[in-house]
């Protein structure tokens, strides 16, 4: 039976962002579009702009934006549906 992947999301207070260091990650940016996506490491991002749709591939979609804080588990595959042009600082591993 297949592992189900689950995403993380939270509403992370200054703080934490803080103490993460997330805005000294890179950014990235990426147009209202649907594409096909797999992670072959975890990935945290931390949204400036956009909404989001992701569809992990056997689990429920999840949907974020502006302001939250997410976490996509290593070997995940999914479904990115983006509603509102995103921006989000991100980082492997």
């Amino acid at each position: 039976m297949e592992k189900v992947m689950e995403i993380m999301v939270k509403k992370p207070s200054p703080e934490e962002l803080e103490k993460m260091g997330v805005f000294s990650w890179p950014i990235w940016e990426k147009e209202v579009s649907s594409f096909p996506w797999h992670y072959g490491e975890k990935e945290t991002c931390y949204l400036l702009e956009g909404r989001v749709k992701v569809e992990p591939k056997g689990g429920s979609a999840v949907e974020f934006g502006k302001g939250d804080l997410v976490v996509f588990p290593a070997g995940m595959s999914c479904t990115w549906t983006i509603y509102e042009k995103v921006k989000k600082h991100y980082h492997f591993g």
